[in-house]
């Protein structure tokens, strides 16, 4: 009898610790995510989309019980896309909100102002923009998007193989990832045996680019290699629809609500580089696909036909991080840090993710591809 009492007892223990981890995972602090997003100014398109699919992420990852028992809070602030405005909301979320990452935006210069602060927190940061220059700074930044130089080859690679043209201008916004891209550019030209006639900067509010289009046509240029995000890009292929000129328009990843405009205007001569997830329909089986339509699904339920390129960027972040505190058994920011430089083979929406201490921009092979759109439809082209 007394044996029978003690295991009665020791189960009643039992059940009582086993119920107190369960309410003590119900109860555990959330997992916070900031992100610092140009929800206004040129950056909204894209950010709002990025924003969007870390919040349709974490409500994934939330519903199936959270990362190791810890369900994610997201915490958003608009930085208008402007550096100054960037640098408030990160002191913002690191001193008041206390976040454990940050997911932000792809506002490069504003993340660039900001990462001293995030150096000294010491706090992951996966980023929708290109990384942070400084060794120091470059230790903490991890990006989703692939090489600069992948976007701009998939351009000159069809310019040298499907056209005539030999002579070529470069249109760019003044933001980092422009002047990456420029730079780029400027330097592969050569191997595609192709020119760079002319370069020409604007301003992202500007209403008018007539100007510089004139400048590169009146230079022999066939073709212009347009950079940057938002409305300009409209801007641009309705100037060059005005001065009648046969100048080709090839443009840097952007949200295709932005696009369908600028097919409208220019048609045939108008592509754009495309990521994966926006020409799914096309894509063989395969791994990526499946992962691409798995985000798709429940994207679609809730945001109908918005273009998934920047959410889809955004819920992969989510992931690679969920992955890395996994990795780790740890949530405490150095830990996940370096977790996050042994994430390799991760199939995500965008490409196969392979980070490593020497490689914070994951995809490291190229995954866009070269589209127009033709009847309301996006087509590959190349």
């Amino acid at each position: 009898m007394e044996r029978k009492m003690y295991e009665n007892i020791r189960n009643v223990f039992t059940g009582i610790a086993f119920c107190g981890l369960l309410m003590g995972a119900a109860h555990a602090e959330p997992y916070k995510i900031g992100i610092s997003a140009g929800l206004t100014g040129y950056a909204a398109t894209v950010d709002r989309a990025w924003t969007d699919g870390v919040k349709l992420a974490a409500e994934a990852v939330n519903q199936s019980g959270g990362i190791n028992g810890r369900q994610i809070e997201v915490i958003v602030e608009d930085n208008r896309s402007e550096p100054q405005e960037a640098v408030i909301v990160y002191r913002k979320m690191i001193t008041s909100d206390k976040v454990d990452a940050f997911l932000s935006g792809c506002v490069s210069a504003g993340n660039f102002a900001a990462a001293g602060a995030v150096v000294r927190a010491q706090i992951p940061m996966m980023l929708c923009s290109i990384l942070p220059t400084k060794p120091n700074e470059l230790k903490w930044a991890f990006s989703t998007l692939p090489l600069a130089g992948f976007e701009v080859e998939k351009r000159l690679e069809y310019i040298k193989d499907a056209t005539d043209i030999r002579k070529v201008g470069i249109l760019h916004d003044p933001s980092p990832y422009a002047n990456l891209q420029k730079n780029v550019a400027l330097e592969a030209a050569e191997k595609y045996g192709l020119e760079i006639v002319g370069v020409e900067q604007y301003k992202t509010d500007d209403p008018d680019l007539s100007v510089q289009i004139s400048k590169m046509n009146a230079a022999g240029a066939g073709a212009i290699l347009k950079i940057g995000l938002g409305g300009t890009t409209l801007t641009a292929a309705k100037n060059i629809k005005q001065l009648g000129l046969k100048t080709l328009l090839l443009t840097s990843l952007e949200d295709l609500a932005v696009f369908k405009p600028v097919a409208e205007v220019l048609g045939d001569q108008f592509f754009f580089v495309a990521s994966p997830s926006q020409v799914a329909e096309a894509l063989p089986d395969g791994a990526l696909k499946d992962s691409i339509e798995n985000f798709l699904a429940p994207w679609r339920e809730k945001y109908g036909d918005r273009d998934p390129n920047w959410s889809g960027r955004g819920w992969d972040a989510v992931f690679v991080t969920k992955a890395a505190i996994e990795k780790a058994g740890s949530f405490e920011g150095p830990e996940v840090r370096d977790a996050i430089e042994g994430v390799t083979g991760f199939q995500g929406t965008s490409g196969v993710y392979n980070f490593s201490e020497t490689a914070h921009q994951g995809i490291t092979e190229n995954p866009f591809y070269l589209a127009t759109i033709a009847d309301g439809q996006v087509k590959i082209v190349k």
